[in-house]
C-alpha cells in the first residue's frame, strides 16, 4: 500500500478579520486555520495560492508537512471553501495529526488493468464508488486504493471487502460495490427501442389529428 506523498508548505502567520483576508487573496494568499487534538489554540495563518493548487491537483490522498513561524506541523488538508462564481480557493482547514490519534477520511480507488469481459466480450466497466471512507491511524493512511480488475468477467464485481484494508477500519458498507462489469449495449434493443418510438411518434400523431377532427384510418394487419 502505497504511502501519501509529503508537501512541504510555508505559512505565515495572519491578522484576523474580513480587509486583512481580503488583502491576502489579492497578494494570491489564502488565509487558513490549524487545528488537532494536541493543538491548544487553533493557529490563524496564510499559504501559497499557488502551492495550494498544487495540492488540490492531487487525486491521491494530500498530507503535508507545514511550516509555520520556523515550527513543523505534519497535517491533513481537511476542507477549502471555494468561490461559488470563480472556483478560486478563499480557505483552508488544515488538521495536525497525531500518532496515536485516528483520523476519519475519504480515499481514492484506482483500478488496474484491463477487465477480460471488456477485452474478449466487449463489456463495459462501471465503477459507482470511486472514493472510500476510512478510519485509520496516521501511519497507516494510503495515498489510494488500487483494484485489479483483469480478471472480471462480463457480470462480475468487487466490493469494498476486498480491498487491502490491513489496520484500517472501514466506515462504508464492505459490502458494497466499487466496480461490475456490465455487458456491452444490445443492438437489438436498441433497435426495439428505436421501434419504441417510432410507434410513440404515431400515436402522437394521431391523437393530434382526431384532436384537429381528422379521420384516423385504422392500422390493417
Amino acid at each position: 500500500m502505497n504511502q501519501p506523498k509529503l508537501y512541504k508548505l510555508e505559512g505565515e502567520s495572519r491578522e484576523l478579520g474580513r480587509k486583512p483576508s481580503n488583502q491576502l487573496r489579492d497578494s494570491l494568499r489564502i488565509p487558513a486555520v490549524l487545528y488537532g487534538p494536541k493543538v491548544e489554540e487553533n493557529i490563524h495563518f496564510s499559504v501559497s495560492e499557488v502551492d495550494l493548487e498544487k495540492i488540490l491537483s492531487s487525486s491521491q490522498t494530500k498530507l503535508q508537512l507545514l511550516t509555520i513561524d520556523g515550527k513543523e506541523y505534519k497535517t491533513l488538508l481537511k476542507k477549502v471553501e471555494f468561490d461559488p462564481v470563480t472556483d478560486r480557493a478563499l480557505h483552508a482547514d488544515f488538521y495536525v495529526l497525531d500518532a496515536d490519534t485516528p483520523v476519519k477520511l475519504s480515499i481514492p480507488v484506482r483500478l488496474k488493468g484491463i477487465a477480460k469481459g471488456v477485452r474478449d466480450g466487449g463489456g463495459r466497466v462501471l465503477q459507482p464508488l470511486r472514493i472510500v471512507r476510512i478510519k485509520v491511524i496516521p501511519e497507516k493512511i494510503p495515498a489510494q486504493f488500487e483494484l485489479d480488475i483483469s480478471a472480471l468477467g462480463i457480470g462480475d464485481s468487487l466490493h469494498i471487502s476486498e480491498l487491502d484494508m490491513e489496520g484500517i477500519d472501514p466506515l462504508d458498507d464492505p459490502k458494497r460495490t466499487i466496480v461490475t462489469i456490465a455487458p456491452p449495449k444490445s443492438e437489438k434493443a436498441f433497435t426495439s427501442s428505436a421501434l419504441d418510438d417510432d410507434e410513440d411518434e404515431d400515436l402522437e400523431e394521431a391523437a393530434e389529428a382526431v384532436a384537429e377532427g381528422e379521420e384516423v384510418e385504422e392500422t390493417k394487419e
